[in-house]
């Protein structure tokens, strides 16, 4: 699985469309719909650069971040202190997630999971945040669909002009609806621009798969909504978001 460095040091220039206070506010919604308050320790997934790791913990959210890019990670690390908050954030890779104690929840957003190189990785991902959640936990993620692979990304070229950054998104679909992405990414520097590339690969897979695999890991699915909002999955659903509450574990 890539470490992403060389977009990690141009990632939030790229993606300053996300606005990351209102998909916070998106998630605070769901996580207190289903009695996860302020205080409750919150795992983010694959947080990146950890804008929505700031922004839930100024929500009041005890915060873990956990992503295997330590460019990134120091990034997220920076904006942590420039806001004076107060958070654990660890390098690991989703399918080895290894924490110090349990939580009552987590987020997995922005089609992290389909970053992973097999179907298998996924489920065991998905185990492995069940391995560590509180009986009871909520755990939210969002993934990009079949349908977006095919008719979103496919086989088509984006160009983003941010600046003192250029980037040319190629994406080349296969057979298995899985999709090779390759960028070609200028930075200005110094009166000159200086070209790096990075390449990697996404995977999509049925919704009806997610649903197995949360339940392989005792997890019972609460609700999947389209993304950023609280309608129903439909056939042009791009990112599907799950909600589901872990049953493991249960106290005596």
């Amino acid at each position: 699985m890539s470490e992403y460095n060389a977009f990690a040091e141009v990632y939030d220039r790229l993606t300053g469309n996300i606005e990351y206070s209102k998909r916070a506010e998106f998630i605070r919604t769901l996580l207190n719909r289903n009695g996860i308050d302020e205080g409750a320790i919150v795992l983010d997934l694959a947080c990146g650069t950890g804008s929505l790791t700031v922004e839930l913990s100024k929500s009041g959210y005890d915060m873990i971040g956990v992503d295997s890019s330590p460019v990134m990670l120091s990034q997220a690390q920076e904006k942590m202190y420039d806001n004076e908050l107060s958070m654990l954030f660890l390098c690991q890779d989703m399918t080895e997630l290894d924490l110090f104690g349990t939580i009552d929840a987590a987020v997995c957003t922005l089609d992290s999971l389909n970053h992973l190189e097999t179907p298998e990785d996924i489920k065991k991902a998905i185990a492995k945040v069940g391995l560590f959640m509180n009986h009871g936990g909520i755990f939210i993620f969002d993934v990009n669909t079949i349908y977006k692979h095919r008719e979103i990304l496919g086989n088509n070229t984006f160009v983003y002009d941010c600046d003192d950054v250029y980037c040319v998104w190629q994406n080349q679909l296969n057979e298995d609806d899985s999709v090779e992405i390759s960028l070609d990414i200028f930075e200005y520097d110094d009166g000159a621009y200086f070209r790096e590339n990075e390449s990697f690969k996404e995977i999509a897979c049925p919704i009806d798969d997610y649903k197995k695999w949360l339940s392989d890991a005792e997890f019972e699915i609460i609700d999947i909504y389209d993304e950023m909002t609280f309608n129903k999955l439909c056939d042009t659903t791009q990112r599907a978001v799950f909600v589901a509450k872990y049953n493991g574990k249960a106290e005596e």
